[in-house]
């Protein structure tokens, strides 16, 4: 097991989470954060995740919910345009 995976299934102790499928969950939100880091910036990954797992957490299904949250700013990361002031 390596070093990242051994860290989320002792986060996911400590915070009393049982993912279904942590591979799954982990790759998405990866893609996620590569993502808005590249199309909108680097900052903002850590930041979207972290709103993706606030808003997921209030939802009937936490873990669709993420894959669907994931999907929609993924998608709005790629195509993003800043306002452009002035």
């Amino acid at each position: 097991m390596s070093t990242m995976f051994e860290w989320i299934d002792a986060a996911c102790d400590e915070l009393g989470l049982d993912l279904a499928d942590q591979q799954a969950t982990t790759t998405t939100v990866l893609d996620l954060t590569a993502d808005v880091a590249h199309g909108v910036a680097r900052p903002a990954a850590p930041v979207t995740a972290f709103l993706v797992g606030l808003a997921a957490g209030r939802s009937e299904d936490p873990e669709a919910a993420v894959v669907e949250y994931a999907r929609r700013l993924s998608e709005r990361a790629k195509a993003w345009e800043p306002e452009r002031s002035g």
